[in-house]
């Protein structure tokens, strides 16, 4: 008689989720989908250790979605414990209006070896012609529904505008956000990061206390009348000990905002700028902007108004190249030592942001004015590169972890590694100064908000180009936040010297250790 034997079952495969929910559909919420995909997983014989979720993130772009970064950064550096991921379908991997980014993102993680499921898709994502081209087309209407919907926002939005309500935004000095119902009778005051709570309630401008209306009447006395500048009058308020509507000290811009927005005159103005599906922030013509003139009590005057708009009208000049710098020629001639409040606070003279966006950098605009500032500040460059070189350092460690055998997980907000989970450790790259006797000097300030194990100290050449060694520093043997380097540092410093890391990967590597018979 035979005996039926029973097969083993099978491994469960490791498998890690990816959620993300926008603002559009509750359906779609973080809940519900780990709901789909745990039942997906327990079919197809997953099992899922590790979430990464993206709550209240939009799918346009890759930007803004940690947990996405965090997970494409576990799977290029070798990290990923695991030989899937599940998503719930291919609009939560994004809505990205390339669809080939969308693809791009999983040939990464197929590139590793890690294959990418659609749980609550109705292919088989196996790479087979039919599944390449549903998935081609799922991915294009799920850019496309971004499209339709962000039209149908914009023409709801443009509608209210019109009919006079306010659409987003703090109100601003002066003003109060008030709520209504759909009779148009008042509720309440909202206060500042206060929303509406019914979809038929509408928000209209009030004005506000009746101190802050004859503080913004004033402004526009003192610019108008009394010919007195932006700075000039943000000196005066804030001599009387007036605040901004967000507390803070008065300066050029936000009186120059108050002297411009048509809402103090009552208007409803919208699309000045628009940054539709975050793709390029654009600054638009007067000619299709949405209006709603007389949508609100004015708070001044419409004589006054454009009496001041008339005045920075004139003021208003386009400055070539020549020009600017012969302005800070002039501007030398007063002051010996320039700088960015400086320049700001000096009148016929364009903003230091405005030289940084013409010539690059305030350096290089010092530069062709013939300034020679009394510090070296060649170091922002510097430092900007440094901070170019780190993302590829620290992937290349995480690379190192990985293939010695040790688990690696990174924080994404503070870089910290955390290795077998069991030790952390972070990097910090020191650019080389020379003094001037020719000796070089790093300077290190040593992270102690997250209090890292083990410091990676990276030591760059005296052009700053090349990293020289490595300096791996135990936290326990740190004795000050600030560490001063030089070529030679003693036994005490120098034990913790290596010219690469690889002892530093040795340190994560597991040995296997015989049980005694």
């Amino acid at each position: 008689m035979s005996q039926t034997t029973e097969q083993p079952e099978a491994k469960p495969i490791r498998a890690a989720q990816y959620v993300r929910m926008s603002t559009e559909h509750q359906q779609y919420s973080t809940a519900n989908q780990d709901d789909v995909i745990q039942e997906y997983a327990k079919k197809r014989n997953f099992e899922i250790v590790k979430t990464y979720a993206d709550e209240g993130k939009s799918g346009l772009n890759v930007a803004g979605r940690r947990s996405l970064q965090a997970l494409i950064s576990d799977v290029q550096n070798g990290v990923a414990d695991y030989e899937a991921i599940l998503v719930y379908d291919v609009s939560r991997w994004g809505r990205f209006q390339d669809a080939d980014e969308s693809a791009y993102y999983e040939y990464l993680c197929k590139r590793a070896g890690i294959s990418v499921h659609y749980c609550a898709e109705q292919f088989e994502n196996d790479g087979g012609p039919t599944s390449t081209i549903i998935k081609s087309v799922k991915r294009a209407m799920a850019g496309e529904y971004s499209r339709e919907l962000s039209t149908k926002v914009f023409q709801g939005q443009c509608r209210l505008i019109e009919l006079g309500y306010r659409q987003g935004g703090p109100a601003g000095f002066g003003l109060r956000r008030m709520l209504i119902d759909q009779s148009g009778e008042a509720k309440a005051q909202l206060a500042r990061g206060e929303c509406k709570s019914l979809q038929t309630d509408r928000v209209i401008l009030v004005k506000g206390p009746e101190q802050e209306v004859d503080t913004v009447n004033r402004v526009y006395q003192m610019f108008v009348v009394d010919g007195l500048r932006e700075r000039q009058i943000a000196e005066q308020l804030n001599s009387d000990g007036i605040a901004t509507d967000l507390g803070r000290a008065w300066n050029r811009g936000t009186v120059r905002q108050l002297l411009t927005n048509e809402k103090y005159i009552g208007n409803n103005v919208y699309n000045r700028t628009s940054f539709k599906l975050k793709q390029r922030r654009v600054c638009n013509e007067p000619d299709i902007w949405v209006r709603k003139d007389a949508a609100f009590e004015a708070v001044v005057s419409q004589e006054l108004f454009y009496t001041a708009q008339g005045i920075i009208r004139e003021r208003a000049k386009c400055y070539s190249d020549e020009e600017m710098i012969t302005c800070l020629r002039l501007l030398m001639e007063q002051n010996p030592t320039l700088s960015a409040g400086l320049i700001d606070a000096a009148d016929n003279t364009p903003t230091s942001s405005t030289y940084r966006t013409r010539f690059g950098s305030l350096i290089q605009a010092y530069r062709l004015a013939g300034y020679q500032p009394d510090r070296d500040y060649e170091y922002i460059a510097i430092n900007q590169k440094l901070r170019e070189m780190y993302p590829e350092l620290i992937g290349d460690v995480m690379y190192r972890l990985g293939a010695a055998g040790a688990s690696v997980t990174q924080d994404v907000d503070t870089d910290l590694l955390l290795i077998n989970g069991e030790y952390s450790a972070s990097m910090m790259l020191s650019r080389c100064r020379q003094t001037k006797a020719g000796s070089l000097r790093w300077m290190i300030n040593v992270e102690q908000k997250i209090s890292p194990d083990i410091t990676i100290l990276v030591r760059m050449d005296a052009a700053n180009e090349h990293v020289v060694d490595y300096y791996l520093l135990p936290i326990m043997d740190i004795q000050s936040p600030r560490l001063l380097l030089c070529e030679s540092n003693g036994v005490h410093l120098d034990t913790y010297q290596f010219d690469s890391l690889d002892y530093f990967t040795s340190l994560s590597e597991r040995i296997k250790i015989e049980v005694a018979a």
